[in-house]
């Protein structure tokens, strides 16, 4: 034989004994396989083990129905103190965060200009006294002419009257007097409220025209958040209503009551302004924003957390645990509110007096899902 006929006669049995080994491979895993379905068909489904804090239970709670409420906080009483003449700002004594009392001078406008009107004025009013002095002696002397027949009685009438527009011309200019004496008064800067100083507009030096705002002042002794409220909301609201307010910043929140509740709505939103005045605290200050709730009444229901309710479908659904497994419960939803300080919702309908709820930290469960209960039973108040 043939040393190709040798080779080719061993790269034959080569192959032969290679696929025999796939062959029996093949067969080792499916028999493997077939193994193990056995085993997971045995075995049966994983149940999905719970902790006690995953199941909730609707109860009959007493809920306090809220209004959620957002907004700035301001200052009751607050004011731009302007500039009541023109002028050039030599003084400016206060900076921000200065307090100031009302009627306390805070600043000058310089008064040259003021001070030669106010001279003007006098002067003229002294011409004015000097022509009705005149005018006066003149109408006594024609009295006495008339009376001995020396001139007539028209000419007489004609000197009372020349009295007459000199008293008015008289009175004019001291009220002129006193208008220029006004306006150098008016270029002392006086605070119009107490409080205390938020921002300083102008610098001693600069020309400040009228009405011009120099100073703002806000009075942090009462403070009130507005809120703007949608009109289904509103019939719940009543004067007086306790409220909790979180405060940027604050780590414990702050009480409030409703104050005010404007009568009209606000053209574009369509909402109505809801003013809640806000218990004194030291580290409130104008501006800060807020959020919290309103009390707007109280009544027992079947509830259950906000939380155990899912929205991730057209309809409101619970996971209910019955029977050991996960079952989709659809549910009309009520009121919302407030239960032991946690926000709960009430079941108008879809679930009964202690039925038991997967909570929300049980994450996505599918229905249908096997459950398996913790060790220790699930607290009988709703969490």
């Amino acid at each position: 034989m043939s040393r190709t006929k040798k080779l080719s006669l061993i790269l034959v049995a080569l192959a032969v004994l290679a696929l025999a080994g796939f062959k029996v491979s093949q067969s080792r895993r499916a028999a493997a396989e077939a193994a193990m379905a056995v085993s997971a068909a045995a075995s049966g489904p994983q149940a999905l083990e719970l902790a006690a804090s995953d199941i909730v239970v609707a109860r009959r709670v007493e809920l306090t129905r809220a209004v959620e409420v957002t907004g700035s906080i301001k200052a009751v009483q607050s004011a731009f103190v302007k500039a009541r003449v023109a002028g050039e700002l030599k003084v400016l004594s206060v900076r921000e965060g200065d307090r100031v009392t009302a009627g306390q001078a805070l600043g000058q406008i310089d008064t040259t200009e003021f001070d030669w009107r106010v001279r003007q004025a006098e002067q003229q009013a002294e011409a004015a006294k000097a022509q009705l002095d005149v005018t006066e002696r003149t109408l006594t002397n024609n009295k006495a002419l008339v009376a001995q027949g020396f001139i007539s009685p028209t000419a007489l009438d004609t000197s009372s009257s020349n009295a007459n527009g000199a008293r008015a011309s008289l009175q004019a200019a001291l009220a002129a007097v006193e208008i220029a004496r006004k306006s150098r008064a008016d270029a002392s800067v006086v605070a119009p409220i107490g409080g205390l100083v938020a921002q300083r507009l102008a610098q001693p030096g600069e020309r400040v025209p009228l009405d011009a705002r120099i100073l703002e002042i806000v009075d942090l002794s009462r403070l009130e958040l507005e809120a703007a409220v949608s009109p289904q909301d509103l019939p719940a609201l009543a004067i007086g209503a306790p409220a909790q307010l979180q405060v940027d910043g604050l780590a414990a929140p702050v009480t409030a009551r409703v104050a005010r509740i404007n009568p009209s709505t606000s053209a574009g939103a369509r909402t109505v302004a809801v003013y809640l005045s806000i218990d004194s605290h030291p580290a409130l200050r104008q501006g800060l924003f807020a959020r919290g709730s309103v009390e707007a009444g109280r009544q027992a229901a079947l509830s259950l957390p906000d939380s155990a309710v899912r929205m991730d479908q057209p309809r409101p659904y619970v996971l209910a645990v019955e029977a050991g497994r996960a079952v989709q419960r659809n549910v009309t939803l009520g009121a919302r509110g407030q239960s032991g300080g946690q926000a709960m919702v009430e079941i108008a309908q879809g679930l009964a007096d202690g039925a038991e709820v997967l909570a929300s930290q049980a994450g996505p469960v599918r229905p249908g899902t096997l459950l398996q209960r913790p060790a220790a039973p699930a607290s009988a108040a709703s969490r």
